[in-house]
């Protein structure tokens, strides 16, 4: 049975994810518009059980169901992006004003200045309010008047429907909107967030694909992974499935299945997944991922964990089976579990030293001289890795969590 998905939000808004995100498979899109932001709480409990997941137009409407506690299913809201931004201020140059003295609401202040810098436009007069818990309407439409009456800016840029209708007749007032790759990506990411739920597995799994050219043949290179594929505003394209689909398509982060056939067909080509709760969580991890995969060589795959783990799948394992670090592989094995190679080397030492009983944590953190939990991530990695197994975990005469015993194979 289809999900069916609440879209919250200002009535405008929310026709335009409706119509954007009409094509997404998998779920029916209800319209759950209000008047003002302030009326989000009556309107996701006259919701009720008639919807699976919440998308939210603006971090604001989710803010306020948040502190309402009414974010008892898979929610999401669709961010506002640099692009967005972007396309404000070539609006604003167009209508001749002076985009150096804007003020802006809502966007982090890294994002607008990340966006202005690549614009090649000054920074320094430029005022920003990003969203914090607790800003009203009146709060951001102060603000913007503060910003022209007393530093000069030109034109106020706000994410928020309220404070842009008492601006529009005081002061040149645009208002954003978010993009339509942005609504496609959160809701597809969305969609597979609540199917996950129900299934016990509810983390989104987003990949940036970087190749040099188009190529008609990654749709069905990436159908092994059984989710969606999307284009971003760089040329890159975007791969949208869940964490249990990836970890089965490369064997548990071992191998990219389609990484050798990009490699024949482009000299050159970056693959990097994150693994996250939400969409922009996992599309931070997967920006992560492909810059590392650009720093390890010309053909790579990353998956980048949220606990600063990047996995490392490099160029000729597309069909090779899960490998082990022979005398010439702990170099490659390093790379794929995101250690030093001398610490694969001092393992291996000490797996050589160690009986079938397996090793542990503890043995771990003393022979590397490390504190445990630092133990515990590494064995974590070579699992993910494909060469430590976990066996069980020693209970006999102990109190406190029993340590769990790894087979390394190295």
């Amino acid at each position: 049975m289809a999900l069916t998905v609440g879209v919250t939000g200002p009535e405008d808004l929310v026709d335009k994810v409706l119509a954007v995100g009409g094509d997404t498979g998998g779920a029916r899109l209800r319209a759950l518009p209000y008047r003002h932001e302030d009326e989000t709480p009556d309107v996701v409990r006259a919701a009720g059980p008639h919807v699976d997941a919440l998308l939210f137009t603006g971090i604001v409407p989710h803010t306020l169901a948040a502190d309402a506690g009414l974010l008892d299913r898979p929610a999401m809201y669709v961010p506002y992006s640099g692009a967005t931004l972007l396309r404000a201020l070539v609006e604003l140059l167009r209508l001749g004003h002076d985009v150096s003295r804007v003020s802006i609401d809502t966007i982090g202040r890294a994002e607008v200045a990340e966006t202005l810098t690549e614009a090649r436009l000054p920074t320094e007069h430029v005022r920003v309010l990003p969203h914090r818990p607790g800003l009203t309407s009146r709060d951001l439409v102060d603000f913007h008047l503060d910003a022209h009456e007393r530093h000069g800016a030109t034109a106020a840029l706000t994410c928020l429907g309220s404070a842009y209708h008492q601006l529009e007749h005081r002061v040149p007032a645009v208002r954003l909107a978010p993009s339509r790759h942005s609504i496609r990506a959160t809701l597809r990411a969305l969609v597979l967030a609540t199917a996950g739920a129900h299934s016990g597995d509810a983390q989104i799994a987003l990949g940036i694909v970087d190749l040099p050219a188009a190529d008609e043949e990654l749709a069905a290179d990436l159908a092994v992974l059984g989710g969606s594929l999307a284009g971003l505003p760089d040329g890159s394209r975007l791969a949208v499935t869940t964490r249990g689909a990836l970890e089965q398509a490369t064997d548990h982060y071992t191998r990219l299945p389609f990484l050798d056939g990009l490699a024949a067909r482009h000299g050159t080509a970056h693959v990097g997944f994150g693994l996250g709760r939400t969409a922009a969580e996992a599309e931070a991890l997967a920006r992560r991922a492909v810059n590392r995969a650009r720093a390890v060589g010309p053909v790579a795959g990353v998956v980048s964990l949220k606990d600063d783990t990047d996995i490392v799948i490099a160029h000729g394992t597309g069909d090779a089976p899960r490998p082990a670090a022979g005398p010439d592989g702990a170099g490659l094995l390093a790379r794929r579990a995101g250690l030093d190679p001398r610490t694969v080397e001092r393992l291996r030492e000490l797996v050589a030293a160690q009986d079938e009983a397996g090793v542990t944590a503890h043995r771990v953190a003393e022979h590397l001289a490390v504190q445990q939990r630092t133990a515990r991530r590494i064995l974590k990695r070579l699992e993910r890795a494909g060469v430590a197994v976990p066996l069980g975990s020693l209970q006999e005469g102990r109190t406190g969590r029993p340590p769990i015993v790894y087979r390394v194979r190295l």
